[in-house]
């Protein structure tokens, strides 16, 4: 849902950059993950704001800027159960990463390692062997999501 940029001010705050295009729905929960080199820890979330393109949020714990501080550069999370229902045709990223991409004549390009956003759309990073493929994931190339069947099918080129 976000990364941890760095406290803000000095009573434990911390300012979050997030991944998604409603913040808000971040500052409405009242618990976080926060990934670090331990894995991943429940947090309970104090207070929190939209603040310009950032969330800003105050977590138990954490009541001074030394010990924010620590936080900086953890990705923030939340449980599954927390977040909406997909509407049809949608996916959340991470049920598309590790699926096999097959084009229309059922060649395999590889699997999905990851997504991203060029702001004029979003993009699928497709791992084959040691290469990689950028696919944009738009509705003229994307054909279909199979989350069942663990596939996707693509109108694009083995040799694009």
């Amino acid at each position: 849902m976000g990364r941890v940029l760095a406290p803000h001010g000095v009573k434990g705050w911390i300012k979050v950059a997030p991944f998604t295009t409603a913040p808000d729905a971040l500052v409405r929960l009242r618990r976080w993950r926060i990934g670090g080199p331990d894995g991943w820890q429940e947090a309970e979330v104090a207070a929190a704001a939209v603040h310009g393109a950032n969330v800003i949020a105050r977590l138990a714990g954490y009541g001074d800027r030394d010990r924010a501080a620590t936080l900086r550069g953890r990705a923030v999370g939340v449980g599954r159960d927390a977040l909406p229902a997909t509407g049809q045709d949608e996916h959340y990223w991470v049920d598309l990463v590790g699926l096999l991409v097959v084009n229309g004549a059922g060649e395999a390009l590889g699997t999905v390692t990851g997504l991203f956003s060029n702001g004029a759309h979003d993009v699928l990073r497709v791992g084959a062997g040691k290469g990689e493929r950028l696919v944009p994931y738009v509705p003229a190339v994307v054909r279909s999501v199979d989350l069942a069947a663990r596939r996707i099918e693509v109108d694009w080129g083995l040799d694009w």
